[in-house]
């Protein structure tokens, strides 16, 4: 087990210093503070408090995901992850960051800097400067939606998109669609492309064609909406499914605008089963993620972790709630010529319509 003394020695400097730039004294310069930091976290140093069993402190680590309102994503999650915490005494800390605080601080060094045993991390993008460092920390860190290759250290959790997309794709099946769009959410997400993935899938094994067209990238908002429904409504989709129920929300507005009702001439899907989403009009049918299991389910994996228990991918089973938004087909005629959208499918990430090609032809 690596000492501090191992730290002074490997630096030529006391161990009184050391001990100060591991406890964040004043005394020294930063410069050297984080030296000592990026030494101990190289050598595999970990600190004596966050071994010690009356410090329990886990973080939660927030970004690109709104968490305060009950109304919002990520509250459900972080209050689930709090209350499965205080049961076996651990203290959590919620931490928003963002891309150039990721760019400035080494996760580890953060982690042995601010003594937490674990980090549960929420809303994280692919290109995120941690996330590159995830693949060799040696704390316990569990993703949310997202997945790092061989670190025993670090797992996954998330709902399970294939089973949640399938099951809305039967549901509309099952009321006469076939030509059903899909509005994801942004590019550059494990999530996204995931559930794009699903979505191929899912229309591959009914034999329903997809017009890469009808199966786009967004973003996570109500505004993406207005971007892309005059597109699918002009190339005769009965259906929309939605990366989540913001979208969702934004896609039963923008219908309404273009003259059309939902769900007499068009239906729609969200996805988590937000609390709006019931007093929506029509009161949304939506795929439901059980966001305070989510949260509690984070924390006994990232606590089993800490026991040396190494977890990959952890999937909670999703939920069909049938609501108001979606009825049988009304086929109409395609208004428009075929031309390829910019964040088709088949322009954000081809190898995944490619694979879809492979499975169909």
């Amino acid at each position: 087990m690596v000492t501090i003394k191992d730290i002074a020695d490997r630096l030529g400097v006391s161990v009184s210093t050391v001990s100060k730039g591991l406890n964040g004294a004043k005394d020294i310069s930063e410069t050297l503070r984080q030296t000592v930091l990026d030494t101990a976290v190289e050598m595999g140093y970990t600190n004596r408090k966050s071994r010690k069993e009356e410090n329990r402190q886990l973080c939660l680590i927030i970004e690109n995901m709104d968490y305060e309102q009950p109304d919002q994503f990520g509250y459900e999650i972080i209050l689930g992850f709090k209350q499965a915490a205080f049961k076996e005494g651990w203290d959590v800390t919620v931490v928003p960051t963002n891309h150039d605080f990721q760019k400035e601080k080494n996760y580890d060094s953060f982690m042995l800097e601010q003594h937490y045993s674990g980090a549960f991390i929420l809303g994280f993008s692919l290109d995120d400067p941690w996330m590159e460092q995830f693949s060799k920390t040696s704390f316990p860190t569990i993703l949310l939606d997202n997945f790092i290759q061989a670190n025993p250290k670090v797992g996954s959790i998330g709902t399970d998109s294939e089973e949640a997309i399938d099951m809305a794709i039967e549901h509309l099946i099952t009321l006469g669609h076939e030509k059903i769009a899909f509005l994801n959410g942004s590019g550059n997400s494990m999530v996204s492309d995931a559930r794009m993935k699903a979505y191929l899938a899912s229309m591959a094994k009914h034999q329903l064609p997809v017009n890469p067209n009808l199966a786009v990238y967004g973003y996570y908002v109500a505004d993406a909406a207005k971007y892309h429904v005059s597109s699918f409504l002009d190339l005769g989709a009965t259906a929309i499914l939605c990366g989540n129920d913001l979208i969702a929300l934004g896609v039963v507005e923008a219908c309404k605008k273009e003259g059309y009702q939902v769900p007499e001439d068009i239906s729609v899907i969200g996805f988590d089963d937000l609390p709006f989403s019931e007093t929506m009009n029509p009161p949304l049918t939506t795929i439901r993620q059980d966001r305070l299991e989510l949260g509690k389910s984070g924390f006994y994996v990232l606590h089993a972790m800490s026991e040396e228990l190494a977890f990959s991918k952890n999937l909670l089973r999703p939920v069909l709630v049938v609501r108001e938004s979606t009825a049988p087909a009304k086929p109409r005629l395609i208004l428009r010529k075929q031309r390829i959208e910019k964040d088709s499918v088949k322009n954000i990430n081809p190898q995944l319509y490619e694979q879809y090609l492979k499975q169909t032809y």
